[in-house]
């Protein structure tokens, strides 16, 4: 069994470090947030928090701070991170999919993510009017985070989100969703020792 996965992924544009511990969650874990957005790191204390997993991020931004880039490559380096985990556990049982319900006051959001290294991010808010920005953070940014996680994660995840009117209560439902199926996907189940979380298992190519 594997509880820590560090990856770091560097572009001419940023560079980013995900750390996990999936042993349990660290009394400090909060410090361990560094972003940018006090909002933003608020969403990750969520995922944690929910899932159990100690989430550590380091950035560099010396050289680039275009927002769209920002999110969009840390949402790849922790899906890359979580990819990881769960194959380096797959002989343990790592059970590679979970759902999850999150809800505060008025708002409800519903997650679903399973590991099958196919990079698919379906997320639907058509019942509710999603705030352009909470928190000096844009939503189409949080979007492309989601969206970035799958890229890296090569899974797919999908987020409903039902009810919401205030938009700190709309982002805290969804990742805390996220958080609790994420939680669900790392969970090491021994009758699963070695299965994937398709059928199909393991994705090959032969390239010649």
């Amino acid at each position: 069994m594997k509880n820590n996965v560090s990856v770091t992924r560097k572009t001419s544009e940023s560079a980013m470090t995900v750390r996990l511990d999936a042993s349990g969650l660290a009394t400090d874990y909060r410090t361990k947030l560094k972003t940018h957005a006090p909002f933003f790191s608020h969403m990750l204390e969520h995922i944690a928090w929910r899932s159990g997993i100690t989430i550590e991020i380091e950035m560099n931004l010396a050289d680039f701070t275009l927002q769209h880039v920002i999110y969009e490559d840390l949402g790849i380096t922790f899906g890359k991170a979580c990819r990881t985990y769960i194959w380096d556990n797959k002989a343990d049982g790592a059970t590679g999919y979970g759902d999850g319900i999150g809800i505060i006051d008025e708002a409800k959001a519903l997650c679903a993510v399973s590991f099958e290294e196919r990079a698919y991010c379906d997320i639907t808010y058509d019942k509710i009017q999603l705030p352009a920005e909470t928190e000096n953070v844009l939503s189409e940014d949080l979007l492309t985070f989601l969206e970035g996680f799958c890229q890296g994660a090569l899974c797919t995840l999908h987020i409903d989100i039902e009810k919401g009117v205030n938009g700190h209560h709309i982002w805290e439902a969804v990742f805390r969703s996220f958080g609790i199926a994420l939680g669900r996907a790392f969970y090491l189940d021994p009758s699963r020792k070695n299965l994937s979380a398709g059928v199909a298992g393991a994705v090959t190519f032969t390239i010649e």
